[in-house]
């Protein structure tokens, strides 16, 4: 029998699973441990509420979770309540599947202000995530910017335009609508130090933005490259770029009734957020030109309003005590997903925040192979009953697949009319839903 730790349980971890049970079926007993309460990860937490086609893939992880040979364990912190030694010491083989759940740094004066987040931190505050469902942004002021030029930035952008009726079907959380309804932007400025050429934005996120009620996208015609240059793009980002020269051939006509403007800022770079009083008042920017592929300064600065700003400039794995961390790349260094004897990472904890939730289904499959490799039939470890053991010592109150499935009935059964469901927001509110 082969015992498998799984740390997170989100795409990553679920594959990772799935690929475990191809390989071994019932020769092999799989643990999936999450520090929340709630499965899937990302998929609950990250992908934006008005994406449900995206958000149920949810179901295929379902299959996974259903039996005997996987187990979820929530509401276990790896480091806090167990260390990563006592779980390489019962397990054959721990997967790092945590993703990468921090926001990396905004390297500015002035990234301390009030009202100024990162993604991770605001996708959480509308998305119901525990850490950040006490974050309330203040949304009174008329301008708001974002910096980066990936599909975070434009989710971001999107969720701060609709109107409260454009949420009908998704699972936004209360209460972020709440405050949207009251939202005073007129303004949104998406910050990119590269150009159109750059962007990392995907054909049907950029669509989006021209199916808005009461906002409509621009783009100004100065910042195009010549037309005949995208041939050399790829399909996708083509497509992407022939999104941004219809935002920019707009007519004063098509934009006569909608009230918000989301403005697309290229070869722009972010050099210091004003503030007064510690509160954000404004940004500087530095306008740039491409050299050989990169973003550099021309000296040139300007100065643009803002309110609110949030940084899409990407994502870290969180640190745990005993694992090996690379500061700089924000991720645990691995060899092919090796980290050291029986311990492994596989997705964002492994090759940082790229690709979308399905490239993770082939790299659970590729760990899994390693992995197999490392430990054959096993090496008579303990396993699922040692864990037990340590859980009852520690009076560990574990969460099971079947609570959450409890937990989100609860949530299905709270749901506004239109909603799919109402997320509980803290742990404490999703404990006592698993009923007794």
């Amino acid at each position: 029998m082969r015992h498998i730790a799984i740390v997170g349980s989100g795409p990553a971890g679920y594959y990772t699973a799935e690929a475990a049970v191809k390989q071994w079926g019932e020769d092999a007993r799989v643990d999936i441990f999450d520090k929340l309460p709630v499965p899937f990860g990302l998929i609950r937490t990250g992908v934006a509420p008005d994406h449900q086609s995206i958000k149920a893939v949810a179901r295929r992880y379902e299959k996974t979770a259903i039996g005997d040979t996987v187990r979820f364990a929530g509401n276990v912190e790896i480091g806090r309540d167990i260390a990563i030694e006592e779980l390489t010491e019962l397990y054959d083989a721990v997967i790092l599947a945590t993703g990468a759940p921090r926001d990396r740094d905004l390297p500015i004066p002035g990234a301390d202000s009030a009202n100024v987040f990162g993604s991770a931190a605001f996708v959480g505050w509308y998305n119901g995530h525990p850490e950040y469902a006490a974050l309330a942004p203040d949304l009174s002021g008329r301008h708001a910017v974002i910096i980066g030029m990936g599909n975070v930035a434009l989710d971001v952008a999107r969720i701060l335009s609709k109107t409260e009726a454009e949420f009908e079907g998704s699972d936004i959380v209360a209460h972020a609508l709440e405050l949207m309804r009251d939202s005073n932007i007129e303004t949104i400025t998406i910050l990119g130090r590269r150009g159109p050429h750059q962007i990392m934005m995907t054909p049907k996120e950029l669509g989006e933005l021209l199916r808005l009620e009461r906002a409509v996208p621009r783009v100004e015609n100065a910042d195009l490259p010549p037309p005949e240059s995208d041939d050399m793009l790829d399909p996708g980002q083509r497509k992407s770029v022939t999104l941004l020269r219809e935002f920019a051939a707009l007519s004063p006509s098509d934009r006569a009734d909608k009230a918000l403007s989301i403005n697309f800022d290229f070869f722009a770079s972010p050099t210091l957020i004003e503030q007064e009083g510690g509160q954000l008042s404004g940004l500087v920017v530095e306008r740039t030109e491409l050299k050989d592929g990169r973003a550099v300064g021309s000296g040139e600065t300007y100065r643009i309003p803002a309110d609110l700003l949030i940084s899409c400039i990407g994502y870290r794995t969180s640190p745990i005590v005993g694992v090996p961390f690379d500061e700089r790349a924000g991720r645990f260094p691995n060899e092919e997903g090796r980290i050291a004897p029986a311990l492994y990472c596989v997705g964002w904890a492994k090759r940082g925040p790229s690709g979308t939730i399905g490239t993770n289904r082939p790299d659970g499959y590729a760990v899994i192979e390693k992995v197999a490799e490392d430990i054959g039939e096993g090496a008579g470890k303990r396993g699922r009953e040692g864990f037990d053991e340590l859980a009852q010592k520690r009076a560990l109150d574990v969460v099971t697949f079947r609570d959450w499935q409890r937990i989100e009935e609860a949530e299905i059964a709270a749901a506004r009319s239109g909603a799919p469901r109402e997320k509980f927001v803290d742990i404490e509110s999703m404990i006592a839903a698993r009923g007794a």
